[in-house]
């Protein structure tokens, strides 16, 4: 087994790597920054397409052709940068994330998942690739496991709770540590499986946790979609909160949405988190990213290519193809504010 560099833990509300708060004694305009999970949504790192009539829809621009290969290698070629300014850490997913940012239908076939819930090999040497990168540079990786527009790719329910088992499986057998899970995006939206829905999700919150090897276990949440308050069968069971800011236009929603999560039936000290966040104004005294922090919860980039940018490949970094830099005026604002929160030089 490769030696590993990055192991991450909780303490009440805050995140630690290796033992040490993150951005430890980091204050930032009399906001406390120490602890916080800054992050981005980077889910498309392992994207492929396995349906060859929707596959020509992600050719790259240079080469009139698809290629998963590259887009990986162009992740991780990008990570040191991102990690210069301050980012520590980073959603990916099993099954991705929509390729247009938003979609009522995906035809496409994006999953590390068979139907059996076995993991498909090529879609997890990608992800090793990644994770190994994200452990020397001192990242944590969110990994999700299911997204709604692919879940229903799984037979059965069994056959759901068989990718679970062998997602924590992978992560312990790899000896990854810098790795907590997110059981499915947006746990509320359009999911096929009943488990994976919102009454139930719960059981696969405690079937990571139950899981462990050499004494150690995988820490663990799922997300609801955004403007939603965690509920409490998630808050009771869960190590940390996910929450997403999409579609909040002011901020002073998103600080009565920490707030209100804190008063949950459950809650007790744990961290909360936004690792969705579509709205931006980097540039304002005030936004959802510093109203995230006003609150004392960590906050998550989400950045796709908005409408009339559809052929602009430096936008977004959910939209594939992906250009994995930081590459256009939206990126540039979020790690410049993103640098200064966090003091990194």
């Amino acid at each position: 087994m490769k030696q590993r560099f990055t192991e991450v833990s909780i303490q009440g509300e805050q995140f630690l790597i290796n033992g040490m708060p993150t951005y430890k004694g980091r204050v930032w305009n009399g906001y406390r920054i120490e602890g916080l999970l800054m992050n981005s949504r980077m889910v498309q790192g392992i994207f492929d397409d396995l349906n060859p009539e929707t596959r020509p829809k992600w050719a790259y621009p240079d080469t009139g052709c698809w290629d998963p290969d590259r887009n990986t290698a162009e992740f991780i070629a990008a990570m040191p940068e991102w990690r210069a300014h301050g980012l520590i850490a980073f959603t990916i997913n099993l099954q991705g994330g929509s390729p247009q940012g938003y979609s009522k239908e995906q035809p496409w076939h994006n999953s590390a998942i068979t139907a059996g819930g076995e993991l498909r090999p090529d879609y997890m040497a990608r992800l090793e690739r990644i994770l190994d990168r994200a452990d020397e540079l001192g990242m944590v990786a969110i990994l999700g496991i299911f997204y709604f527009g692919q879940d229903h790719r799984l037979a059965d329910e069994a056959a759901v709770v068989r990718a679970v088992d062998n997602t924590v499986d992978w992560v312990f057998d790899q000896g990854y540590r810098n790795v907590v899970i997110e059981v499915n995006n947006e746990c509320n939206v359009r999911y096929t499986h009943e488990i994976l829905k919102p009454g139930r999700v719960h059981e696969l919150i405690e079937r990571v946790k139950a899981r462990s090897q050499h004494g150690r276990r995988l820490l663990v949440s799922t997300s609801y979609g955004g403007n939603f308050i965690p509920l409490p069968n998630v808050v009771q069971t869960a190590d940390f909160i996910l929450i997403h800011g999409n579609g909040v236009n002011d901020p002073a929603r998103i600080v009565e949405m920490v707030q209100q999560t804190r008063q949950v039936t459950g809650y007790r000290p744990m961290p909360i988190l936004f690792n969705e966040d579509d709205h931006f104004d980097f540039d304002k005294p005030m936004n959802n990213m510093i109203a995230a922090i006003s609150q004392y919860a960590g906050w998550g980039f989400f950045d796709y290519r908005l409408k009339g940018e559809e052929g602009d490949f430096s936008q977004g970094y959910q939209s594939v193809p992906v250009n994995w830099g930081i590459s256009s005026e939206r990126k540039r604002g979020f790690f410049t504010l993103l640098k200064a929160v966090t003091g990194e030089k």
